[in-house]
């Protein structure tokens, strides 16, 4: 059961958790806009990300992951993709009501994690086509 439990729903614990101030950096300011690091680059310009740049990467790299997942065949596909349906109607609920959530980061992270739903049972249904002929012109 922990295997189906999707990987997108840590970004938004960890945007709540900076969002509402759980995390308790009681800066006052963006917490998505706090600079992480400097790199000098060749070309002597200097790539500076931010948090909020961060929490992009988190949340494509869980993407990733769940397309993986997702093509696992067999009864614990059908809740993988079901709990990241819950997932994304969370994201989406939340940006509906919630003031903190009215933000850029939250607004790709929703869409991330909607990518997930539609990749998911995009590759379910590719797979089961594939698995299913009805007849020899069916390919």
């Amino acid at each position: 059961m922990i295997a189906n439990i999707p990987l997108t729903l840590i970004p938004l614990v960890v945007f709540n958790l900076f969002a509402f101030d759980l995390a308790g950096q009681a800066g006052g300011g963006d917490p998505w806009l706090v600079p992480l690091f400097t790199i000098e680059m060749l070309s002597g310009a200097r790539f500076t990300p931010t948090s909020g740049d961060m929490m992009i990467v988190a949340g494509i790299v869980c993407l990733f992951v769940e397309i993986l997942k997702a093509t696992r065949f067999g009864t614990g596909a059908l809740a993988d993709h079901l709990m990241s349906m819950l997932v994304f109607v969370m994201y989406l609920a939340e940006f509906l009501t919630i003031a903190a959530a009215a933000h850029s980061v939250f607004v790709i992270l929703t869409v991330i994690a909607f990518i997930d739903v539609v990749a998911g049972f995009s590759i379910s249904i590719a797979g089961a086509r594939r698995d299913v002929s009805f007849g020899a012109d069916d390919r």
